[in-house]
């Protein structure tokens, strides 16, 4: 038997250009689909950041009121304030103390409290973690604190939340606002602002949030406290003063009893006399 090579038939396939042609397009339409994708994803991110920032920031604002309230009644408090750049972010730091005295008459650090801000290293965005730091005698929360590993506990730091990109602590004094406080006797009060908006760069290379981004809360430390009113020089609060003598402005004329004008003296005040140019007549005798 004889057989012929010729009439064997091969499947068909692809040539290299087609194949090639294939592999082009196809990168072509997945790039477009990733992109389209990141974007509907920062998207949907920056939407639901500017949703829940604000909850976030009366969230932590809350606990950081709550440590300020520790020195409802308390002696021997100390308060330090700090601010500044971290990796071109603005941060600051809150220190609360109390101290006590023992046996000897030492001083010793009955609790403190530290909160601080520092540079995420590790986020897929640059931003800030916002710290919180408790130190004492004793436990603050003793569940928490007993389930920590050991080499946690060398780290008293515990984060709070990420992804902040403006947090800044000021102290109150009188009508300024101080960026610095040293160790000392807590001020009046304290302005903590905080924000989660989209960092601009500055000129300068820093970082700056807008501010209607910026979310600040007023807090007064040892609401408490002993308040000095001061009144207005010449004024005496306990002073008799003459019932009879008329306000500025909005007096009566002790004679008549009616209200006297702003500038008026109660002489010049208008009578109800009605007034005319007829001639009164003279009465004559008869002759």
């Amino acid at each position: 038997m004889r057989r012929d090579h010729r009439q064997t038939k091969y499947p068909a396939g692809f040539s290299l250009g087609e194949l090639l042609a294939v592999v082009i397009i196809g990168g072509l339409v997945l790039a477009t689909v990733l992109r389209v994708y990141g974007q509907a994803n920062r998207a949907a991110e920056a939407v639901l950041t500017k949703i829940d920032s604000p909850s976030w920031a009366a969230e932590v604002l809350q606990l950081i009121a709550k440590d300020l309230d520790r020195t409802l009644g308390a002696e021997n408090v100390t308060l330090q304030i700090r601010n500044g750049l971290d990796n071109t972010f603005q941060r600051g730091e809150l220190v609360l103390r109390r101290t006590y005295h023992d046996n000897e008459n030492k001083e010793q650090t009955f609790e403190q409290i530290t909160w601080r801000a520092g540079y995420d290293h590790e986020g897929s965005s640059p931003g800030l973690i916002l710290y919180r730091s408790y130190e004492g005698i004793g436990q603050e929360d003793k569940l928490f604190d007993d389930e920590r590993e050991e080499w946690e506990k060398l780290y008293p730091f515990v984060p709070i939340c990420r992804g902040l990109t403006f947090f800044q602590v000021q102290a109150i004094q009188g009508d300024q606002l101080l960026d610095q406080w040293p160790a000392s006797p807590p001020p009046t009060g304290v302005k903590i602002t905080i924000s989660f908006g989209q960092p601009m760069e500055t000129v300068r290379g820093v970082y700056e949030v807008a501010q209607r981004d910026k979310i600040s809360r007023t807090m007064a430390v040892d609401v408490t406290r002993k308040i000095a009113f001061a009144l207005p020089a010449g004024m005496d609060a306990n002073q008799a003063s003459d019932p009879n003598t008329p306000a500025p402005g909005t007096g009566r004329d002790p004679s008549s009893g009616r209200p006297s004008s702003p500038g008026q003296s109660p002489r010049e005040q208008p009578t109800n006399e009605r007034r005319t140019n007829e001639r009164i007549p003279v009465q004559t005798r008869p002759r």
